[in-house]
């Protein structure tokens, strides 16, 4: 599951998750899916930052009306890096972790 995180753009907190919506957002931002993102493509990358942030505000019922390019000029290379950490895929440390236990 997602896990929610919190980004801070110009001193204001707005909350950021992964959704249906976000991913719906991106697809017609971009013209292809959340799937086809280029994982070397920083534009890809915000898109989809932007998204899920534009997404989980309208849940949480937060206004979020910044554009997309008012977005990437606010955000820091620091905000996307926690985003990145925050929704890698698990599969890696619980692979370690199971690489650890076989070993003892």
């Amino acid at each position: 599951m997602s896990k929610s995180i919190t980004i801070n753009i110009n001193n204001k907190e707005y909350p950021c998750r992964q959704t249906l919506g976000a991913m719906l957002r991106f697809k017609r931002e971009t013209g292809k899916e959340v799937t086809e993102m280029d994982a070397g493509s920083i534009t890809d990358t915000l898109t989809f930052l932007y998204c899920c942030i534009k997404s989980e505000c309208k849940n949480e019922n937060i206004e979020f009306n910044m554009s997309l390019d008012d977005f990437a000029d606010a955000l820091s290379p620091e905000d996307l890096e926690e985003w990145n950490k925050a929704n890698a895929p698990e599969d890696d440390a619980d692979e370690a972790e199971g690489d650890g236990e076989k070993k003892s």
